[in-house]
């Protein structure tokens, strides 16, 4: 009995913290109609208003003073709702109590002549019935069942155990029905209304999973290809320790002990490297690199990694899948690292891949810059002329490229074009060093974007003296030579 009267005493400290309690709750605006259902509850205050006086003063004979406050008081409880459901349904409750109290005081006084409806009247009724739905819209269902509960008991209390003399109409086990339905109601379209909010804040954490797992699958794929970079560095380090002996006469023996230090370190790095990379390789046996089929990749998992050496082959092979290319270079290639020639190669194959899926039909320009700086990318394509065709993907492109990018301290831009295209930008310093993106300039006056096109060779803006395959950018020193007639875009 001591832990059922523990539980007791707890559920109904509960209920009493639920009920007995002034805090707001106001009713959710409409999206499109966003007042209408407050306007609609103050009418329905207001006719409750009017109907209750004269079912109290006529019917009831409480009088015109008493009579017309209790119906006002009736009409308040119902707009009070709107915002305070909980203290609305504790004066609609004890107004229907006190009012049937007082019409059962005056049935012993003077009976009335016909049978009144007793003890919910047919206004009270109908404004019981709006703020117990608009409760149960609001609050956990616990306190709507708790509120349900002291109505029932308030009406059994008052037609069950007092009565009244003389005839009447008893309301209470139809008033009762009425308020169960209704709550029934409230408490599902709350339901139904917290289920979409729930769904669409999962929906946003998918949304930002999905995200983040994206990225990481873009850095694993990075760091699959730089292991290989790395790897040949650790290579090269250890057959220059081992020979660099042979090429001094009589060494002496301190050398030899710290170039085969050097060479047995190198040599157990690159064993952890080998370990490293078949561990990300394992994932996708068929991929190693994790790159996905593209023009001129063929990487086997022992190839070397591509360089801007293989940068020919690559736009030969996307040639051959039907795309219209040329070609613009600038200045003359240095020394650049080995992850710099990587990701360049990377990022012109990457966005060679959307041309074709995104821009059947498209002629594309690819540039590169050799600057004392870096080296500068761009391949921007022209509006389709064929028919796009849905392609499935899960977009990682862009931000791989952009990975990429970054991870070498530069930069990438990528945005449609004025005339239905499609430009990306990079540009790989170097030497590492981070190197901020430029504020985009305004255009110039006379710059027009030009493209082959299908079937007529190159524009005459193109230089066919650079050699095959190559074009003139602008600012290179030779004489521009306007777009004519429709080549202009």
């Amino acid at each position: 009995m001591n832990g059922v009267g523990k539980a007791l005493s707890a559920a109904l400290r509960t209920l009493r913290d639920d009920l007995w309690t002034t805090r707001a709750a106001p009713l959710p605006p409409s999206v499109w109609l966003r007042w209408l259902p407050h306007g609609l509850v103050l009418l329905t205050a207001l006719g409750t208003a009017i109907a209750a006086a004269d079912q109290l003063v006529d019917r009831y004979g409480l009088g015109m003073q008493y009579g017309l406050l209790c119906a006002a008081l009736q009409g308040v409880a119902v707009g009070l709702a709107l915002w305070r459901p909980v203290p609305a349904w504790w004066l609609s409750t004890a107004l229907t109590v006190a009012a049937a109290l007082s019409a059962r005081a005056a049935m012993f006084a003077d009976p009335p002549l016909g049978s009144v409806q007793w003890p919910w009247t047919p206004p009270a009724l109908v404004a019981q019935a709006v703020i117990l739905f608009l409760l149960a819209l609001r609050v956990p269902g616990r306190v709507s069942a708790g509120a349900l509960a002291l109505t029932l008991l308030a009406t059994w209390l008052v037609q069950g155990v007092l009565g009244a003399p003389g005839p009447y109409q008893p309301t209470g086990l139809f008033a009762v029905s009425t308020f169960a339905v209704v709550l029934l109601l409230g408490t599902a379209l709350r339901g139904a209304r917290e289920a979409r909010h729930q769904l669409v804040e999962q929906a946003g954490i998918t949304h930002e999973e999905r995200a983040r797992r994206t990225l990481l699958e873009e850095r694993n794929r990075i760091a699959r290809e730089l292991h290989d970079v790395v790897a040949h560095h650790m290579s090269v380090i250890s057959i220059q320790a081992q020979v660099a002996p042979y090429l001094v006469d009589d060494p002496p023996d301190a050398l030899r002990e710290n170039l085969e230090g050097i060479r047995q370190n190198a040599l157990e790095a690159l064993t952890e490297l080998r370990r490293v990379l078949g561990v990300l390789r394992s994932e996708n046996p068929d991929d190693p690199y994790g790159l996905g089929p593209a023009a001129g990749d063929g990487a086997a998992p022992d190839a070397p990694q591509p360089t801007l050496d293989r940068l020919d082959g690559l736009l030969d092979n996307t040639r051959a899948a039907g795309l219209d290319i040329v070609t613009a270079i600038r200045g003359e290639a240095p020394a650049y690292p080995p992850g710099v020639q990587l990701s360049a190669y990377r990022i012109v194959q990457e966005a060679l891949s959307n041309v074709l899926r995104h821009a059947p039909g498209a002629g594309v320009r690819v540039a590169l810059t050799h600057g004392p700086r870096g080296l500068a990318v761009e391949v921007l394509n022209s509006a389709p002329t064929l028919p796009v065709r849905p392609v499935p993907g899960a977009g990682h492109g862009l931000l791989g490229m952009r990975e990429r990018a970054v991870m070498l301290g530069g930069h990438l831009t990528a945005h449609p074009t004025l005339h239905g295209g499609f430009l990306v930008s990079a540009f790989l310093p170097k030497d590492g060093t981070a190197t901020p993106p430029p504020d985009d300039p305004p255009p110039a006056r006379d710059l027009e974007l030009t493209f082959p096109m299908p079937g007529r060779g190159l524009h005459p803006e193109f230089d066919p003296d650079l050699g095959p395959a190559s074009a003139r950018l602008p600012g290179s020193g030779a004489p521009a030579r306007p777009p004519t007639g429709d080549d202009a875009r």
